[in-house]
C-alpha cells in the first residue's frame, strides 16, 4: 500500500502486548480496517481477517487499556479517529464508563479536543458526551467546559462539532453542579438558537431547558442581551418541538420566580434582555393566540403561562 512502509523481519515485539510477530506496523495499518474494535480484540496478523467482522463487541478492561495506549501514542489521525469511535462506542456502557475514568482514559480523550482536525474533534467531543453520563466521570470532565463552550460559539454554525459539544454541555448541566460555568455563555447560547437550523435549536434548547430549571441560574437567564426576535419562537407555526421547548423554557423561568419570590416583582433587568422579551406585551399577544392552537400540548402549556401575565 503506498505511503507504508513494509516491516522489517527483525520489527521489535510490539509494546501494546501483542504477539511479537504483529509489529507496529501493523497496528498501524489498521486505518484499512473498518471494524476498528475487532483488531483491539483479536490481534489479527492477516489483513484480510481485519474486515471479517462487525465492530459491536464490548472491549473488556485489558482491551480498552490498550485501546487508550494507542490513542495516546499514535500521530495518525485516520486511527486516532477510529480509536475515538470505538471508546466513543463502549463508553455509552455504563460499566465502561467507569473503567475509562478508572484507566486515566478522560485526559486522553479530552485532550484530543484539542486537535485542529474537525473530524478527531467530533469524535473526541461524542466519546466526552458518553463518558459524561457518569456523574463522577463529570467531576473531571468539567475542566473542558470552557475549551468546549469556545469550540461551539466560534465554530462554523450547525457544523458536527458544534451539536456535539452542545451536547456534552447538555448532559454536564442535568444536574446543578457544573451550571454556573455557562452562566457568562448564556448571551451566546441564545445567538446560536437564534441562527442555528432545527437541529440546532432543538438541542440549544434541551441545555436552556436545563438551565431553566435552576433558581440559580434565573438572573442569569433574564439578564441575557437578546434579539426581539426570539419571540418569533413562540409563533403558533413553529415546529412543535421546539415550540413546546421554548414555552416549557418560559415556564420554568416562572416557577422559579415563583420559588424565589420575585414574581411579583420587576428586578432590575435592562431593556433588550430576555426578561423585557418575556413579560412584554408582544409576548403575553402570543401566548394569548397559543391558547387556540390545534395542539393540545402547545394549548396546555401557553395555558399555564397565561395567568402570569
Amino acid at each position: 500500500m503506498r505511503g507504508v512502509p513494509k516491516p522489517k523481519r527483525d520489527d521489535p515485539p510490539c509494546h501494546l502486548g501483542f504477539p511479537a510477530s504483529t509489529s507496529l506496523f501493523k497496528i498501524w495499518s489498521w486505518k484499512i480496517c473498518p471494524n476498528f474494535c475487532t483488531c483491539v480484540r483479536r490481534h489479527s496478523r492477516r489483513p484480510e481477517d481485519l474486515t471479517s467482522d462487525s465492530c459491536d463487541d464490548v472491549l473488556n478492561a485489558e482491551q480498552l487499556q490498550k485501546l487508550l495506549y494507542l490513542l495516546e501514542s499514535t500521530e495518525d489521525p485516520v486511527i486516532m479517529e477510529r480509536a475515538l469511535v470505538t471508546l466513543g462506542n463502549n463508553a455509552a456502557f455504563s460499566a465502561n464508563q467507569a473503567v475509562i475514568r478508572e484507566l486515566g482514559g478522560i485526559p486522553i480523550v479530552g485532550d484530543k479536543i484539542n486537535n485542529p482536525n474537525h473530524s478527531i474533534k467530533e469524535k473526541a467531543l461524542n466519546a466526552l458526551n458518553n463518558l459524561s453520563v457518569n456523574v463522577e466521570n463529570q467531576i473531571k470532565i468539567k475542566i473542558y467546559i470552557k475549551q468546549i463552550c469556545e469550540d461551539v460559539f466560534s465554530g462554523p454554525l450547525n457544523s458536527a462539532v458544534q451539536l456535539a459539544g452542545l451536547r456534552v454541555l447538555t448532559n454536564m448541566t442535568v444536574t446543578n453542579d457544573h451550571q454556573h460555568m455557562l452562566k457568562s455563555y448564556i448571551t451566546d447560547l441564545f445567538q446560536v438558537l437564534l441562527t442555528g437550523n432545527g437541529n440546532t435549536k432543538v438541542q440549544v434548547l434541551k441545555l436552556l431547558l436545563n438551565l431553566s430549571e435552576n433558581p440559580a441560574m434565573t438572573e442569569g437567564l433574564l439578564s441575557a442581551q437578546v434579539d426581539s426576535s426570539f419571540l418569533s419562537l413562540y409563533d403558533g407555526h413553529v415546529a412543535k418541538e421546539i415550540l413546546l421547548r421554548v414555552l416549557t423554557l418560559f415556564q420554568n423561568i416562572n416557577n422559579c420566580l415563583r420559588m424565589e419570590g420575585q414574581l411579583a416583582t420587576q428586578p432590575p433587568f435592562s431593556k433588550g434582555s430576555l426578561f423585557f422579551l418575556l413579560y412584554g406585551e408582544e409576548c403575553a399577544q402570543k401566548m394569548r393566540a397559543l391558547v387556540y392552537h390545534h395542539d393540545v400540548d402547545v394549548k396546555e402549556k401557553a395555558l399555564t403561562i397565561i395567568p402570569k401575565f
